[in-house]
């Protein structure tokens, strides 16, 4: 059974997001949408609701888990049995980066490998930060996250203002 892992924080869950989940459900038997929890990071949204927007946005996807994680993203890895890191990536910029941290967690653990999926052309602008700075100022948020957190999200901004 060939597993795979995307991680990020989802802090919110955009529709860039929701595009790889689904491509990388398509290509491998079981992904885990696993969010990160750093302690050294603030996130504007709870891992529980961010945890109930990406269950509400991949209910249809049978073969997709949402989990959440602390500590070396190759230790989960191994522990859930993943062979494969997904990383979704929006620009050359990205690249750069991510391209060190999947050397990182080769050296680390050289059971895993990275895989890159090319963001959706139409997203390739969208980020969470976008997403909230849009909130927080009032813009519309359609067609940027899953239309069932819209006013969520918003709520919530502007509870945190």
């Amino acid at each position: 059974m060939r597993i795979a892992v995307y991680p990020g924080s989802f802090d919110p869950m955009t529709n860039g997001h929701l595009d790889i989940i689904k491509r990388a459900a398509k290509t491998f038997d079981k992904v885990y949408v696993a969010i990160l929890t750093n302690s050294a990071k603030k996130p504007c949204f709870s891992l529980e609701q961010r945890i109930d927007w990406l269950t509400r946005a991949t209910a249809d996807l049978g073969n997709v888990e949402i989990d959440s994680f602390s500590g070396l993203l190759v230790n989960y890895a191994n522990q859930i049995g993943a062979s494969i890191i997904i990383k979704g990536l929006r620009a050359v910029s990205d690249f750069e980066y991510e391209f060190q941290m999947a050397l990182t967690n080769r050296a680390l653990s050289p059971n895993i490998e990275t895989m890159f999926l090319m963001t959706n052309g139409k997203y390739s602008y969208l980020s969470s930060s976008i997403v909230k700075e849009i909130a927080k100022l009032g813009g519309s948020l359609s067609g940027l996250v899953p239309d069932f957190m819209i006013e969520e999200v918003k709520n919530e901004i502007k509870k945190n203002q």
